[in-house]
């Protein structure tokens, strides 16, 4: 993986320093927004889930001193435990378990809104999932998509603004098949559309695609009605793509349209992995998670956890575990900003510098200078 371009600098500052300024939440708005297209993979959430619940989430830093996050920085403690639904935008949705309730966090700030309960969802139902993402680059406003199979064989889905502070209009459609599901795997964000793998009781898959503008659901099935693990991804240019691990083999498929508007599924790469993660008859790889700004898909063998990165190809172990777990990145600009280690907001004061040709830094209390590429 590429590392960070974080440089510390423990020097003198005077003659470095351009200006200073505190109360930098509009500065960091404007910073992300200027980084919005290629944040850093900071870590990634998790929580095991031993067959009757989901235990309490852990952040866990991936990148390398001197950028390494520290774990306790990016924290946040629950009374019981919750469930992290995703993460997007530098932000992440949580499903609290006690009381149930829906939670919009932003680790680096510390910010926390719980969400209004909607009437119709019932939030103890373990088929449910969602997504937060925000209304633009760098605003403040965001959105919450929830989407749940309900027992009446049909998939409800609902959008909550934070602008307004409402649910919006309830959205169904009937299920495609008996006892189809709505999978933990977390959506996958592609131009104005949101997708998430549904799964039965039998080897049918299908994609449930949700359009942002129009706010409409649509029925899409895969191109491959075989048994496999399957994990929505966003190529490069911009399409859906699915990919499909089985045995050693990860298979690439595309879906485009042609000049009359139609879609079909084409397969642009199959990757034999047994050799590049060590793998043996035993093993077998699921995919546990996926960075839509990095291209870097996790990937479990049974044995141990790889991320890998699809374009260009590249793998680095992750860890050792021989347990099953759901992988949330955090990929986001992180602003030397010390969040809160608890459920109050209270943070450390910070501020904000510019140096001569080195461009943007972060001063904190303990005298370190992060420093970040140039921002114009």
């Amino acid at each position: 993986m590429e590392k960070g371009i974080t440089i510390v600098i423990r020097r003198h500052l005077k003659s470095d320093l351009w200006y200073l300024v505190q109360h930098i939440d509009a500065f960091a708005r404007r910073f992300r927004i200027h980084h919005r297209r290629n944040p850093p993979l900071l870590g990634y959430f998790h929580g095991d889930f031993d067959g009757l619940r989901f235990e309490p989430v852990h952040f866990e830093p991936t990148l390398e001193a001197p950028d390494r996050v520290p774990p306790g920085r990016l924290s946040l403690q629950f009374d019981s435990y919750a469930r992290v639904l995703g993460c997007r935008h530098g932000l992440v949705l949580i499903l609290d378990q006690a009381p149930v309730q829906l939670l919009v966090w932003d680790p680096v700030t510390g910010h926390q809104h719980r969400l209004p309960t909607h009437t119709e969802f019932d939030l103890g139902n373990f088929l449910i999932n969602g997504v937060v993402l925000r209304s633009a680059a760098g605003e403040v406003h965001f959105q919450v998509v929830l989407v749940v199979s309900d027992y009446e064989k049909r998939l409800l889905t609902c959008v909550y603004s934070s602008e307004t502070g409402v649910w919006g209009t309830l959205i169904s459609t009937p299920v495609p098949s008996e006892n189809s599901i709505v999978c933990s795997e977390p959506a996958v964000l592609v131009g104005d559309s949101l997708y998430w793998i549904l799964a039965g009781s039998t080897t049918f898959f299908n994609l449930l695609e949700f359009d942002l503008k129009t706010e409409s659901l649509a029925m899409i099935q895969l191109p491959a009605d075989k048994s496999c693990d399957a994990g929505g991804i966003n190529s490069t240019d911009g399409h859906f793509t699915v990919m499909q691990a089985e045995g050693f083999t990860v298979q690439l498929w595309k879906r485009k349209h042609d000049f009359d508007g139609v879609a079909s599924w084409g397969m642009e790469r199959t990757i034999e992995l047994d050799k590049l993660l060590s793998m043996d008859s035993e093993d077998s790889l699921t995919i546990q998670g996926y960075a839509e700004d990095n291209n870097l898909a996790f990937l479990w063998t049974g044995r141990s956890v790889f991320m890998v990165k699809l374009e260009p190809f590249q793998c680095e172990k992750l860890l050792d575990t021989n347990k099953w777990d759901r992988y949330y990145p955090f990929e986001t600009v992180y602003a030397a900003v010390y969040a809160t280690t608890s459920a109050s907001v209270a943070k450390v004061p910070r501020f904000v510098f510019g140096c001569r040709d080195t461009g943007i830094g972060f001063f904190n209390v303990d005298s370190s200078i992060f420093h970040t590429s140039l921002f114009m």
